[in-house]
């Protein structure tokens, strides 16, 4: 019986992903790398620090680790000033409708996301008020496909995976669900993906799937 449901943050609950790219971006141009929608494409659900390191396999010469410190950190605040500028209004209706739906059948959700920026959305957003726990990259070692952020949520919800839904918009996330022995429910990106348990065209969907349908 599915008792919980872990949401990732960023492209499931809203989308910062232009933010994400005009940030980047900014580094690689300083650089001059090439960096485009494609290259974009496949920091979907990693870190920083990873999507920092995909980036920098496309130049041609080799960073020290302090000016990979000192480009991560850069493009976070980058980032970050773009987050600050985020209001209610960036969620969709339809997501808060059905963050209550499902809270109003006594399921317990949660934000499992990789982002160490999670509580600053959260906050401009006014979506934390619908969650029972938060695991982000603050409390977790390693990134998506490992399950831990994923596992950590769980936990604090007082729950086993067994009886929890990992909803995601990225193949890592869907394979970290999978590794943690979480059914998982893919939308956008993930809803092509062939380890998808369920996938979904919007999240309004998610309330019929057969293990929350009543």
């Amino acid at each position: 019986m599915i008792k919980g449901i872990v949401f990732d943050l960023d492209g499931v609950l809203l989308f910062t992903d232009r933010f994400h790219y005009l940030a980047w971006k900014a580094i690689a141009d300083q650089y001059q790398i090439p960096f485009d929608e494609k290259v974009n494409d496949r920091l979907r659900g990693v870190s920083r620090r990873e999507s920092l390191d995909i980036i920098l396999s496309y130049s041609d010469r080799d960073f020290s680790e302090a000016e990979k410190e000192d480009m991560a950190a850069e493009k976070n605040e980058l980032y970050r000033g773009y987050l600050r500028k985020m209001t209610p209004a960036d969620v969709r209706d339809d997501t808060r409708a059905v963050l209550e739906r499902l809270r109003g059948r006594g399921l317990k959700l949660a934000v499992g996301s990789s982002s160490k920026n999670t509580p600053l959305i959260l906050e401009k957003t006014d979506l934390a008020k619908y969650f029972d726990a938060i695991s982000d990259g603050n409390n977790i070692t390693h990134s998506k496909p490992h399950p831990e952020v994923f596992l950590k949520a769980a936990d604090y919800l007082n729950l086993q995976p067994s009886e929890c839904i990992v909803v995601e918009d990225a193949e890592a996330g869907i394979d970290a669900g999978a590794a943690g022995g979480f059914l998982t429910v893919g939308i956008g990106y993930a809803a092509h993906y062939a380890k998808t348990d369920r996938p979904i065209q919007s999240l309004s969907d998610l309330p019929e799937i057969p293990e929350l349908a009543v």
